[in-house]
Formats: C-alpha cells, sequence, structure tokens
C-alpha cells in the first residue's frame, strides 16, 4: 500500500514541484505559463493529499480518539493544515501568501517512503528466501526396484530414496545413505567453501551437490523443510514491533505538543500585536513545519539498513526487539554442542604400546571401522583419510551392540572397543597406557582400545568433541568488547572444563539437564546481567524464551525453534559478534538521527513563530522548507554510514 502511494504521490509531486512560484523564486527558474497552469500544484496537490496522505489522516484521527498522538497525528495535522492555507492562498482568500502545495506534495511524499520502508526492512530477508526456493529443482528422481523415476517435488515423501546427481540440487531435507560429495551450502551458510557430505550427513533442501552423485533419504519435505521454517521465521519477523519505532512515536509525539503549543502561542501573540494576517501566517508556518520529514526516515531507514546488513552476515532477524537490546547484553551463555563444538566426535590422541607403530595403530583401528556407520567409526576413518594412511583390506565385519566392533585383518580378527570390551575379552592394558589413557578419561575424552585375537592390547585411541576454531575467535572478540562468556552443557564437569579451558570461557555450567537451564539462565539474571542465550535445539528453547535474547544458530530443522528471536543463517558464533557490533551501531544512528529530526524543529518553530522579529530575524515558509529537506538529507546521509560496519565473521578482530 505504502509503496504504490508513494510512486504515485512522486509522481504527481513532480509538476506540483516544478509550477510551484515558491521553488521558482528559491531556485531562480521561471515555470512556462499557459491557460489553467495555475491550477496544477492546487488540482494535483488535492490528488495527493486525499489519495497519499489517506494512511496519515485515518491514523491521525484513530490516535486522536485513542488520546495517543503520535508520528500520524503530527503528519496528519501538518498536511491538513498545509492543505487548507494552500486552498486559501490559491483562491486569493484574505490575502494570505501561504503556497504550500510544494511543501504538502514533498511532505506525503517522504512519509510515504519513510513507511515504506519501515515495512520492507525486513522485506529484503523474505525476497532472498523466496528466490532460493525459487532455486529448488520442480522435479526429482526417486529410486525404485526398477531403476529412478522423475517425479514432482510435490509427490516425495519422508523414507524415499532420491538420487542427486553431480551439479544438482537437494529437492528435500535429508541423509546422505550412500555417496560422498562436495555441497554448495553457501545459500544457507553464506559460505562459499564446499562441504563434504557422506554416508550418515545431513543435507539440506536447495544445496549443490558439485562433484558427485548421492543418495539420498528424504527425511522432511514441505513446509517441514529447514528452508520453510526460516521462510516462516522471516513473516513472523515482519509483523514484530520495534521500541525504537515507539521511541520515534514518542519524539512525535513532544513535537506535536510542542507544536500544537507553539501554534496557540504564536497567533495570540501576534493577535495581540494587531496583525492578524501575521498571525495566520506566523501559526500557520509553525504548524506546518513542525511536521519533520527527517523524522518520518530517522527510524525506517535505520532499521531497514540494519536488517539487510544483519542478513548479509547471515543472521535473520526473527524479532527487531531482540537486535534492539543486544546492545545491553552482559553475558552471551553458549549452549556447548553443536554450538562451540561441531557436535561431532574428532579423533584427539594415538597412544600405541611398546613395540606398535602408532601410524599402523590408526591404520588398523580405521580399518575395523571402516564398514560401521556410526560417528565415531567416522571420524577414525576421517582421521586416517587426513594422514594419508592406507588401510588394509578387512573381513568378517560385525558389530559389537554396546561394545565395540569386529573384523578380520590379514588373517587375525581385531577389536576395537571401550571398557566393555576389555572386560569381555578379559584383556590387560600396559601399565604405560593406562597412565596415558587415564588422563585422556580425566579430561572426559572416549577412550577406544585396539585389541588384536590373542588378547593384547595393541594401543588406544581418544576422541573427543571437537571444538569449533571459529568458536576461538568468537570468544575472544566478544570479551574484548566487555562482553562476558559463558557456556551450558549436560556433558560431565571434566568434559566442559576442557572445552572452557580450551575457548578461556568465563563461567561453565556443567552436567545440567534439558529442563534446567532455562533456570540457569535466571541464576544469571537474579545476578543483574542481562543475557543473551545461544542454543541450536529444542532442549535449549526453554533458556531461550527466559533470556533477553533468544538466538538459535545452525542450518538444520531446529531453526525453526520458535523462542529464539534472531536465527544464525549458518553455524558460525562469529555472527553472535555481528549482532552485538551492529545493534550498538545501530542504537547510536537511531538517537542522533532522533536528535537531529527533532533538534532541527525546536529551533526552527520558535524562529518561525518570529521570536526574533524584534531582530529582524523571522524564518519565511520558503526558508522553513528549504531546511526541512536539508534536514532529511542529512538524516538520510548519516543513516547510510552504518553501511560501513564490517560485519562477516571471517573478518572478526
Amino acid at each position: 500500500m505504502f509503496k504504490n502511494r508513494f510512486w504515485l504521490t512522486l509522481a504527481l509531486s513532480l509538476p506540483v514541484v516544478y509550477f510551484s512560484p515558491m521553488v521558482g523564486h528559491i531556485l531562480g527558474y521561471m515555470a512556462p505559463m499557459f491557460p489553467g497552469s495555475i491550477w496544477i500544484p492546487p488540482v494535483l496537490g488535492t490528488v495527493i493529499f486525499l489519495y497519499g496522505g489517506q494512511p496519515f489522516l485515518k491514523g491521525g484521527l484513530q490516535e486522536l480518539r485513542d488520546r495517543r498522538p503520535g508520528m500520524m497525528l503530527l503528519i496528519g495535522m501538518a498536511i491538513t493544515v498545509a492543505f487548507v492555507a494552500s486552498w486559501i492562498t490559491s483562491l486569493g482568500l484574505g490575502g494570505f501568501d501561504l503556497d504550500f502545495w510544494w511543501e504538502l506534495a514533498l511532505l506525503v511524499a517522504i512519509m510515504l517512503l519513510g513507511h515504506w520502508i519501515e515495512m520492507r526492512a525486513l522485506g529484503s530477508a523474505q525476497g532472498a528466501l523466496d528466490a532460493l526456493a525459487a532455486l529448488l529443482p520442480d522435479e526429482a528422481e526417486r529410486i525404485t526396484d526398477s531403476g529412478t523415476e522423475t517425479v514432482p517435488v510435490s509427490e516425495l515423501r519422508p523414507a524415499d530414496l532420491v538420487l542427486v546427481r553431480s551439479g544438482s540440487r537437494m529437492p528435500a531435507d535429508g541423509t546422505v545413505v550412500e555417496g560422498q560429495a562436495e555441497f554448495d551450502e553457501s545459500m544457507i551458510t553464506g559460505e562459499s567453501k564446499t562441504v563434504p557430505r557422506g554416508p550418515g550427513d545431513a543435507v539440506v533442501a536447495g544445496t549443490v551437490a558439485t562433484d558427485s552423485s548421492v543418495r539420498v533419504r528424504v527425511d522432511a519435505v514441505g513446509e517441514d523443510t529447514a528452508l520453510a521454517g526460516i521462510q516462516r521465521l522471516v513473516a513472523e519477523a515482519q509483523a514484530s514491533s520495534s521500541r525504537a519505532q515507539a521511541l520515534a512515536d514518542r519524539a512525535a509525539a513532544f513535537l506535536f505538543y510542542f507544536a500544537a503549543g507553539a501554534g496557540v502561542i504564536t497567533f495570540m501573540v501576534w493577535t495581540l500585536l494587531g496583525s492578524i494576517p501575521e498571525a495566520v501566517t506566523r501559526t500557520v508556518t509553525v504548524l506546518v513545519i513542525a511536521c519533520p520529514h527527517a523524522l518520518g526516515l530517522a527510524i525506517p531507514l535505520v532499521i531497514a539498513i540494519s536488517t539487510e546488513q544483519a542478513a548479509r552476515a547471515g543472521v535473520l532477524i526473527k524479532n527487531r526487539m531482540a537486535l534492539e537490546r543486544m546492545r545491553t547484553i552482559d553475558v552471551i551463555l553458549f549452549d556447548k554442542t553443536g554450538t562451540l563444538t561441531t557436535g561431532e566426535p574428532e579423533l584427539k590422541d594415538v597412544a600405541a604400546a611398546p613395540g606398535v607403530d602408532a601410524d599402523e595403530l590408526l591404520a588398523l583401528a580405521a580399518a575395523v571401522e571402516s564398514d560401521s556407520e556410526h560417528p565415531v567409526a567416522r571420524a577414525i576413518v576421517r582421521a586416517a583419510r587426513e594422514r594419508n594412511l592406507a588401510l588394509p583390506a578387512v573381513a568378517g565385519f560385525a558389530s559389537l551392540t554396546g561394545r565395540g566392533v569386529r573384523a578380520s585383518v590379514d588373517g587375525r580378527t581385531v577389536h576395537v572397543g571401550g571398557p566393555a570390551l576389555l572386560r569381555e575379552i578379559g584383556a590387560v592394558v600396559p601399565s604405560a597406557l593406562e597412565a596415558t589413557t587415564r588422563g585422556w578419561m580425566d579430561r572426559g575424552a572416549a577412550v577406544l582400545h585396539v585389541i588384536d585375537d590373542g588378547g593384547s592390547v595393541l594401543g588406544a585411541v581418544s576422541l573427543e568433541d571437537a571444538v569449533r576454531a571459529e568458536s576461538r575467535q568468537a570468544v575472544a572478540a566478544l570479551q574484548q568488547r566487555g562482553v562476558k562468556v559463558a557456556m551450558i552443557t549436560g556433558d560431565a564437569r571434566q568434559v566442559a572444563q576442557a572445552v572452557a579451558v580450551d575457548l578461556n570461557i568465563d563461567e561453565v555450567f556443567a552436567e545440567v539437564l534439558p529442563a534446567d537451564k532455562d533456570k540457569k539462565v535466571a541464576e544469571l539474571q537474579s545476578r543483574g546481567l542481562k543475557v543473551a542465550m545461544v542454543g541450536d535445539g529444542v532442549n535449549d528453547s526453554p533458556a531461550l524464551a527466559r533470556a533477553e535474547v533468544g538466538i538459535a544458530i545452525g542450518a538444520g530443522t531446529d531453526v525453526a525453534m520458535e523462542s529464539a528471536g534472531v536465527v544464525l543463517a549458518g553455524n558460525d558464533p562469529r555472527a553472535v559478534l555481528s549482532m552485538v557490533d551492529l545493534s550498538r551501531a545501530s542504537y547510536r544512528k537511531m538517537w542522533q538521527n532522533l536528535v537531529w529530526a527533532t533538534g532541527y524543529n525546536v529551533l526552527s518553530v520558535p524562529l518561525a513563530a518570529g521570536v526574533l522579529a524584534f531582530a529582524g530575524v523571522v524564518l519565511s515558509p520558503a526558508a522553513g522548507a528549504v531546511l526541512m529537506s536539508v534536514s532529511t538529507i542529512v538524516v538520510a546521509l548519516n543513516a547510510q554510514l552504518l553501511r560501513r560496519i564490517r560485519l562477516n565473521p571471517s573478518e572478526v578482530r
């Protein structure tokens, strides 16, 4: 509505401004005269007032009924006074020179633009997601008993198997069951680097298999996909309210009372001085210029630019209040698993028994685990491949539930497993090796032993939840900005402490049940701290809801959690820092714009009223209109400075 009214109003405003005698006098030109030309501003100005000004007139009446004057009433009063005064002048009544048609036209156009910008502040994110949804394939190759068949994506169902060829997009959320490929996930995470995905790995609709074909089991389709969840969040964001806009409304309410009071005083004083025409002229000028163009753009421009900047940094703002509150946060509470860490095991150490080579031990363990789909097995195999170790051939693989795995390697049986397997076989760990593995276990690592067919322990490997490299940068950068960092996890205390020491985290909450996470948030709040909670799972939602700011991290299905005010489209914790920087910068710009917009009026209204008339200083209607335009330009340029904020997570300092 605001967009359509703005463009038509802008088109009609051009001839109104051009044929305005006041503008011609200011700019030093003479508009061509022809029969009826003098009626171009009044006629088109009336259309602008009735059509373009309708939202403000209706809104002003509603604010008047509610006895809550704000921006709409201030705009409505200004354009109504300008409309009536301009018609009086155009009809030659009373001898007044109050030609405000061009000012009326520009005022309505600029206010429509401001409201349009505000309404589309999150529209750019919606547009980006719509474009992403449009990139989804229309058809998919479904695998059947007889081969493959091409079907519309709408016909896919969970548990279907689909073939995704090299260069093709994922038609739905799913899990890779066969094959391995590098996936381009930039449309979700914003990162251009491809990500390897193999059996057991989750893949998201819209991502691209760049170098190889994979077979994928469909897990979610349609409205249940991650993309659909993100789109729902953006729709909610468009309906969210903003405290900062309420701040602008309070400024508008102040200006309304200020202008109305100044108008009454101006009329009374000039009337007592015996100059009715001057009283009318001064009063009308006061009421017209009391409506600041700049105030109408002050907040919408900052909101629009900050939201756009956030989206480019991979931050989807579900509730603008979250972005505004972020500047006041004292401590950020990170959930450990899947947030500060990858949530997947990573090989940390290898220890071989006397007489056994460490690389040979790792290759042997990886060979035995190569047929397993367990995350621990994948971590061991991945580590061996990263070290370019040749894996021996295996046969007779067997999974021993709850204990480990077994396979035949070069004619001998080799077991890989934990303490339960040691007890079952009756194997004895060499004392030198036991001292090493005890240290691993003390810090919370998972320890697996490699045992040959004679019951001898050949060595052991340790695996831990991998800490994201980005987490170290994020924690250090937040602390540099005066924000404390805390961590919460259900893991054992020694595991949590190991991660905390690695990341230099200020406070740790360990062994916390999911249902009790919100209590820890409340505990921090009871100390007078304002808390932002960062989590990635449904179990975190009570804590996310209780915190001043709830932030969901990750591009999986949990991105749709309703309790978070902000969603980080990727899984990079450094994006939290982007929120802090952007929140502080946008708040500064909001106040700067409000101070400029309202300060201009506080100074110009008395001059327009004629308080310095005794000294020969009187602000004419033309001068007031020009200064208002300059004020608007200053506010717009000041808001644009937000684009200089560097929010790329990879550039965190």
